[in-house]
């Protein structure tokens, strides 16, 4: 079942265009990996789909992003909705200079929720394997724990605002290998209960955690589908060219 797909999108910034003609389908609860090389379009894609691009000065787009069949860009649809609904985990961790607690709660308080504040920040934390290691310090400062497990806060803080859709723009670029592996032992665990986008350079990274494989290149999308396929038989040659490091 699609949960998310572009037709004909392109986007621009200003007079460059950064996403040419981009047709895909984001199947639900799968991992999809987004692989290219730097400066292709893979995290202007990634910031579209939950309008992050909006932030961007001169930013243009044309074509389709459709949400469970709906627009994204339609003037009916609340962004701030959107972003609720797809959530994103960036390339460093940025925790809120707050407590553990108070990572957690800030964005459901803000968006109303009424239930079990404790309740939830404790589903949370065990959601992105954090809360054994945190049970005892919820009223320390985020700043203060180490930075693999700051980015597993920053997924429990998406967690916590009950998504659809989790981005991960590089999220494990700025982490050890430790640390790198927990993410994607996590990134396996939570794909039964979210869809994943994520971004990466890492083609062992793209090929142990995801499911189905996006390779981009200068803003046009070369090939897409099953991760294993496109790693052992692509069909373009410049996908071949790429996963086998003559460039990029």
């Amino acid at each position: 079942m699609t949960i998310l797909e572009t037709n004909s999108l392109s986007i621009w910034y200003g007079e460059k265009q950064a996403i040419n003609n981009v047709s895909v389908k984001i199947a639900k609860h799968k991992v999809m990996a987004i692989i290219g090389p730097s400066g292709c379009g893979k995290s202007t894609l990634l910031r579209t789909f939950n309008r992050m691009n909006d932030f961007v000065p001169d930013m243009r787009v044309q074509g389709e992003v459709l949400f469970q069949g709906k627009d994204i860009f339609s003037r009916k649809i609340d962004p701030v909705e959107i972003r609720r609904r797809i959530g994103m985990v960036f390339q460093r961790p940025n925790p809120f200079p707050k407590s553990v607690r108070a990572n957690i709660v800030w964005g459901p308080k803000v968006n109303g929720y009424t239930g079990d504040m404790n309740e939830l920040v404790e589903s949370s934390l065990k959601r992105a394997a954090l809360w054994d290691e945190v049970k005892d310090r919820l009223d320390d400062s985020a700043l203060n724990l180490s930075g693999g497990q700051q980015q597993r806060l920053c997924i429990a803080r998406a967690i916590a605002m009950q998504p659809e859709i989790i981005l991960m723009d590089e999220p494990c670029s700025a982490l050890d290998p430790r640390a790198t592996s927990r993410i994607e032992d996590l990134i396996g665990e939570l794909r039964s209960s979210y869809t994943i986008v994520i971004v990466t350079h890492n083609m062992q990274q793209a090929a142990r955690v995801s499911n189905e494989l996006l390779f981009f290149y200068d803003g046009e999308l070369i090939e897409s589908g099953e991760t294993k396929k496109i790693f052992t038989n692509p069909a373009k040659a410049r996908t071949q060219d790429y996963i086998t490091g003559r460039f990029g």
